[in-house]
């Protein structure tokens, strides 16, 4: 009898532990282009600052009406900030750099753009259209590198659209490429 109660204790207390700490899944937001339909998932656990400040970007509507002003086809494609007449949104404060998550530059994620000062990211974003690990804080030339918050799980192929239009010769796309909305959905379960 003892040992049937220690067992049911047993099993009680794993029960405990383990469904007590479910975690959320991370936030998937969907960006919509004038090109087509983004989905990127965004790494709460390994950027929580960042994922964050991009998602009160989000809910502000902050993102919508802007453009990728910035498109270099075996790099990256670079939205968040400017209007199509090319004027900059007005931002919140920069935010901390967190390039030392782990994450790597390769193609379909999603990081933050800055300056050259490490800890000026704002609302500014990029896709990698390829691997760019030169861009880790580990490869980086300035030894700061640029965070990765998520990753594209639907609508490469969008991205590989916009990499693919024609730009002028300050990377900036002839034709706007609009990005319509930028909206938190649910996770596919």
């Amino acid at each position: 009898m003892l040992s049937f109660k220690v067992l049911v204790l047993c099993v009680l207390v794993v029960g405990m532990m383990s469904g007590g700490a479910a975690k959320a899944a991370n936030p998937v937001i969907e960006i919509e282009t004038s090109l087509g339909k983004i989905k990127v998932e965004l790494f709460e656990d390994k950027a929580p600052i960042t994922v964050k400040n991009f998602m009160d970007y989000v809910e502000a509507k902050h993102y919508d009406g802007l453009t990728f002003h910035r498109v270099i086809e075996k790099f990256m494609v670079q939205g968040g900030g400017m209007e199509p007449n090319g004027t900059q949104r007005k931002t919140k404060d920069p935010i901390k750099n967190e390039s030392t998550n782990g994450l790597s530059n390769l193609r379909g994620t999603i990081a933050m753009a800055r300056t050259g000062v490490p800890d000026s990211a704002t609302s500014q974003f990029f896709i990698n259209t390829v691997d760019n690990e030169f861009l880790d804080k580990a490869k980086s030339r300035d030894g700061v590198g640029y965070c990765v918050f998520g990753r594209v799980i639907e609508g490469m192929d969008v991205v590989d659209k916009i990499k693919g239009v024609k730009t002028a010769q300050d990377d900036k796309p002839v034709e706007d490429v609009l990005i319509k909305s930028v909206k938190k959905v649910e996770a596919k379960k």
